[in-house]
């Protein structure tokens, strides 16, 4: 097949050369974002009198036929073209002729891939976003419901202080709610035309490059052509975003698995999220969650591919930046799949308040308290502190918790001591008096999910 960049040389390759530089098999996905793209195109080439306006109703005409019968399956991908770009215009011009071979004036191969794979990446952070959206609904459902349930609160996974269930899930809604920021961040920088910039110096024609921004939806252009044509750094900062977003995933994912291990069992997590063993009739295991940790670093590949690819590269366009397409693509798809199965994985899942009260009120968990109390009557909180240890290594020798030993010990520790003790270390007493702003109380929680659902 004749290149349609044949001239300079004969445009004869080896196949091997052929399939090693083509792109079609992985970017013809962007489809869509080329034909809308040269729509725009070619409007503004006739805006400005560069074609007239019979040949752009035309050029336009025929896009959206190419458009409407990819869409149908009438028409398949020929996988011997390089790219999308030269597909959609090699099918035109058999289609229209020499009217065809005019949509490519005024622009080049570098802004028109640049131009498309921001479009397409903008389409893709607006369906990751909506797919956040659900999955913190989900978990604020599930954090509102669970409110007042009384598990304990870990650091270094030590049983550390008395928190609920509800507390614990709306900090994983916040950080999910961050990530969602983040990519609506990310989408505004990339939310620029590059179309114009041509293959790196602009052009000589008087072209409206704002025109056909403005009529692609984008907020402004490039506004410098060498800039427009050679950074991918809006691609980079989004991979960066869905890293962060895999991040908190993976982490959620690791404490779900935890949670329904029978050493925790705070968590069952539904038939339709887990999976068996092939030997072990008795297992049931968190393989979706399992998989979503794994996948994280997938992506963290992803974004460390494409910042490699591009560390070195002189201005302006370079074919390395092929490179860009398939770990973008990959990590959208790969987030998009993970979202999709942890709402469902979140939605479906059961918690069991019983086992984390009593993990709670095995722990200790409530000694800060008890220290708190012996400085609401007076003492330094570090000398409360080590009476407080003191105790706990006491519980702990005669096989006690704080809540059953008696006063009469508590006494022989501190004249402090009285019967309103046991009132203030009751688990349910810590979680209710922690009402600061962001805390474990129940008013507290149902603040933070009145916030979550205002911000979604």
């Amino acid at each position: 097949m004749a290149k349609m960049w044949a001239g300079r040389t004969d445009g004869a390759t080896e196949k091997i050369a052929d399939d090693f530089n083509s792109s079609i098999h992985f970017d013809s996905r962007m489809y869509r974002q080329d034909i809308t793209g040269s729509m725009a195109h070619a409007a503004m080439l006739a805006a400005k009198n560069i074609i007239t306006a019979d040949e752009a109703d035309t050029l336009i005409g025929g896009l959206e036929g190419i458009l409407s019968d990819l869409e149908s399956d009438k028409l398949d991908f020929d996988m011997d073209c390089e790219d999308i770009h030269m597909f959609v215009e090699q099918v035109l011009t058999e289609r229209l002729g020499d009217v065809g071979k005019k949509l490519h004036t005024a622009r080049s191969r570098n802004d028109q891939v640049a131009l498309d794979i921001r479009m397409y990446l903008r389409d893709e952070a607006d369906d990751i976003i909506a797919l956040l959206k659900k999955l913190v609904n989900s978990v604020t459902d599930k954090a509102e419901e669970y409110k007042g349930t009384i598990m304990p609160g870990y650091t270094h996974l030590q049983r550390a202080q008395p928190i609920t269930f509800g507390h614990h899930l709306m900090a994983y809604s916040m950080m999910l709610l961050r990530d969602i920021d983040r990519i609506s961040d990310c989408k505004k920088r990339m939310n620029i035309s590059p179309i114009g910039c041509c293959a790196l110096a602009g052009t000589t024609y008087d072209t409206d490059r704002r025109f056909e921004a403005e009529k692609l939806g984008f907020d402004g252009i490039c506004l410098n052509s060498l800039d427009g044509v050679s950074d991918r750094d809006f691609c980079a900062e989004l991979l960066s975003a869905f890293s962060i977003l895999m991040m908190h995933l993976s982490r959620f994912s690791e404490e779900i698995i935890l949670w329904s291990s029978w050493e925790f069992k705070f968590v069952e997590l539904s038939d339709a999220y887990t999976t068996g063993s092939s030997i072990m009739p008795q297992k049931k295991n968190p393989d979706m969650a399992e998989l979503v940790r794994g996948k994280t670093g997938r992506v963290y590949g992803d974004l460390m591919a494409l910042l490699t690819a591009l560390k070195g590269l002189p201005l302006a366009y370079n074919k390395d930046m092929q490179e860009d397409k398939e770990s973008i693509f990959d990590a959208c798809d790969t987030v998009k799949m993970c979202l999709q199965v942890f709402d469902g994985m979140i939605a479906t899942m059961k918690p069991i308040p019983e086992n984390m009260m009593k993990a709670a009120q095995g722990g200790f968990i409530n000694a800060t308290d008890l220290a708190d109390y012996l400085v609401k009557k007076g003492l330094p909180f570090r000398s409360a502190y080590k009476i407080s240890g003191q105790i706990v290594a006491c519980c702990i020798a005669d096989g006690l918790v704080l809540e059953t030993l008696p006063l009469d010990v508590y006494k022989s520790y501190s004249d402090l001591f009285d019967e309103d003790l046991y009132n203030e270390i009751d688990l349910n007493t810590c979680v209710s008096k922690r009402i600061s702003e962001g805390g474990t109380s129940v008013g507290s929680v149902e603040a933070q999910i009145k916030f979550v659902r205002g911000k979604i």
